[in-house]
């Protein structure tokens, strides 16, 4: 978020072994580990399948055969899974260039203008502006480690046990300043709603909420709901000229971060 760091904390590039690299270390240090239990799980899969076999009068097997080795793919999946989300966090992946493609391929065709990396000359920037038939977005991205909890208790929002106000106050007054330029240039009013998509860190929902948490003005969510929630939730009816004149004058008058 503006003011903030992502992925990396300053403090662990100066103090020894950041939390990635560690991830990273312990990660590989249990790959043989990981290779057995998956083995003793293929294992019971096989001897369940074997039973299933018997009882239902099929090849015994053929069916211990075929359930050992989905139960052992079924693991690697998961197992890979687990760590590919952490991509982001741990600097192998640029969480803009996965956000921008998402938001590209959804909206893109629907009258939507994405412009990247975008800032009010003297404010932070934000990685991703949104323009369309719905309304005005911006998009940041940010990633935190695969145990912080993003949540809401009594309407402020913590990341993990830290309060989350600091940044979700920059970011909203980043929306603030880009809706005020962009009214002003235009002449058309406008209203920014901030967004942030989370790469990594447990989200964790309210009960009235199944896939985002919204807490001091701005939205956290997964990178594959963004689209999904700007189509289903606008929050300013703007014609196809309103969009173009929009999307030309953030293009002159923003300054492009990169």
């Amino acid at each position: 978020m503006p003011g903030g760091s992502i992925y990396v904390p300053q403090t662990d590039q100066l103090h020894g072994l950041s939390p990635q690299v560690m991830y990273e270390q312990f990660w590989h240090k249990e790959a043989k580990e990981r290779w057995k239990m998956r083995g003793l799980k293929a294992a019971a899969g096989v001897a369940v399948g074997v039973a299933l076999g018997y009882r239902f009068g099929l090849s015994p097997v053929l069916a211990g055969i075929v359930l050992g080795l989905l139960v052992g793919v079924a693991d690697a999946v998961v197992a890979w899974w687990s760590y590919e989300s952490t991509a982001v966090w741990r600097g192998r992946r640029r969480g803009e260039t996965i956000t921008a493609k998402r938001l590209r391929r959804r909206l893109g065709r629907r009258g939507y203008r994405i412009l990247g990396g975008r800032a009010v000359p003297g404010q932070a920037s934000v990685d991703h502006l949104v323009i369309g038939p719905g309304g005005v977005w911006i998009v940041d991205n940010e990633s935190w480690s695969p145990d912080t909890e993003i949540a809401t208790y009594g309407e402020r929002l913590f990341l993990g046990e830290k309060y989350g106000s600091k940044e979700a106050a920059a970011l909203v007054g980043v929306a603030g300043a880009l809706a005020e330029v962009l009214g002003r240039e235009s002449g058309i009013p406008v209203v920014i709603e901030p967004l942030v998509a989370v790469h990594c860190g447990k989200l964790v929902h309210g009960t009235d909420r199944r896939r985002t948490v919204t807490a001091e003005g701005v939205t956290l969510m997964r990178p594959r709901h963004l689209a999904s929630w700007i189509l289903g939730a606008p929050n300013q009816e703007l014609d196809d000229s309103q969009v173009e004149a929009l999307a030309r004058t953030a293009a002159r008058v923003l300054r492009r971060m990169r």
